[in-house]
C-alpha cells in the first residue's frame, strides 16, 4: 500500500473510529478517498476498532458495493431487477460484458471501466437501465450503450 493511502486510511480512521458503529462509516470513507478498500488496510482498519481481520473481511466481502480493487474512471451498473430483465436487460448485459470484456466486479484492463451489478436503480419504466457514474440511462439498448461511452472517449 502506498504512503499516501497509508495517511489517507489514517486520517480517516483519526477522524471515525470513535463513532459508535463506525466500522460501515470507515469504510465508506475508504472507498469513497481511494476508489477502493486496499486489502492491505483490513489490519490497520480492525486494530483501530478493535475488531479482528475476520470480521472487517466480512463486512466487506458481504456488502457488493464495497470493492478490493481499484475503479476503473468509470463505473457501469447494470439493473438486474425484474422489470429491465423483463424488457431484454438479459441480452444488453451480455452485450455489456462482451463490449467491456470483463464481468461483474471487474475492470478494463485500461483501467477505464468497472462493472457492477445493481438490484433497482429506480428506473422501472424506462427499462433496461443502466448507470454510469453518476447518471443514469433508460430504455437503453446495446447499440445506445456503445453511443454512451463512444462519448466518453473510450475505444472499447
Amino acid at each position: 500500500m502506498t504512503e499516501s493511502n497509508q495517511a489517507t486510511i489514517q486520517a480517516i480512521l483519526t477522524e471515525l473510529q470513535d463513532k459508535k458503529g463506525a466500522l460501515l462509516p470507515i469504510l465508506h470513507a475508504v472507498q469513497n478517498a481511494l476508489s477502493y478498500i486496499p486489502p492491505e488496510s483490513v489490519p490497520t482498519i480492525a486494530a483501530a476498532l478493535n475488531l479482528s481481520r475476520a470480521e472487517v473481511h466480512g463486512v466487506i466481502s458481504f456488502y457488493h458495493y464495497f470493492r478490493d480493487t481499484p475503479a476503473g474512471k468509470h463505473t457501469v451498473r447494470i439493473c438486474r431487477a425484474e422489470s429491465c430483465l423483463a424488457m431484454e436487460g438479459g441480452a444488453l448485459e451480455t452485450h455489456i460484458k462482451e463490449k467491456l470484456g470483463v464481468d461483474y466486479h471487474e475492470t478494463t484492463s485500461d483501467g477505464h471501466f468497472s462493472l457492477e451489478a445493481v438490484y433497482c436503480l429506480g428506473n422501472c419504466a424506462c427499462s433496461p437501465a443502466i448507470q454510469i457514474d453518476n447518471d443514469i440511462h433508460g430504455r437503453v439498448s446495446p447499440e445506445g450503450f456503445d453511443e454512451i461511452i463512444a462519448e466518453l472517449g473510450a475505444s472499447v
